[in-house]
């Protein structure tokens, strides 16, 4: 996909769903990534695996459009994954093949995972992860004993899970970040 197509698509996107980025207009969006190669390759990846990526807000402090992904249920092209590097090392020492991990794909694409506070603030805007859930930035403390963490979206609120890091499921995957 050229980098024209995926404005498209994204300008498209910014229209259909203004309710996620009131008091923004598309112009200064479009101008900034224009100026950010990378930044468009990484929106280009999001799309790719089935993100659905769409600006949300305008960081004023740090003057920066932050883009989730939107896509109605964790994205498909990032299922099946572990949360990071040790965990799907260890599956797969046990002869266990995950698609791969959660933290090296992000960094991959030049995005970060959802944090538990942008997961939440990502439900204002939709119901999303309804049948599927998303691993989201686990805190230190918790990887340290070998757990992460994951939400999705039931009964109208917002759960937080834990889970080994090594697990992974055909209805998991995760949701990125991006700021331009």
């Amino acid at each position: 996909m050229s980098n024209e197509e995926l404005l498209s698509i994204l300008k498209n996107r910014f229209f259909e769903h203004m309710n996620r980025h009131k008091g923004l207009e598309w112009g200064p969006v479009q101008e900034r990534l224009e100026e950010n190669a990378d930044k468009l390759r990484s929106l280009h990846e999001m799309e790719r695996t089935g993100g659905e990526p769409d600006v949300v807000i305008l960081d004023e402090t740090r003057d920066e459009y932050v883009f989730y992904d939107c896509s109605p249920e964790s994205p498909n092209g990032r299922r099946n994954i572990c949360y990071d590097r040790e965990g799907q090392e260890e599956r797969e020492r046990k002869g266990v093949y995950p698609e791969g991990n959660a933290v090296g794909m992000a960094a991959a694409m030049g995005i970060e995972l959802l944090t538990e506070e942008q997961y939440r603030e990502l439900q204002k805007w939709g119901d999303f992860d309804r049948k599927t859930s998303s691993w989201v930035k686990t805190p230190s403390d918790i990887r340290t004993l070998g757990g992460a963490v994951f939400a999705d979206f039931r009964y109208g609120h917002v759960f937080l899970y834990h889970n080994s890091a090594p697990s992974f499921y055909g209805s998991r995957g995760f949701r990125g970040c991006l700021r331009v």
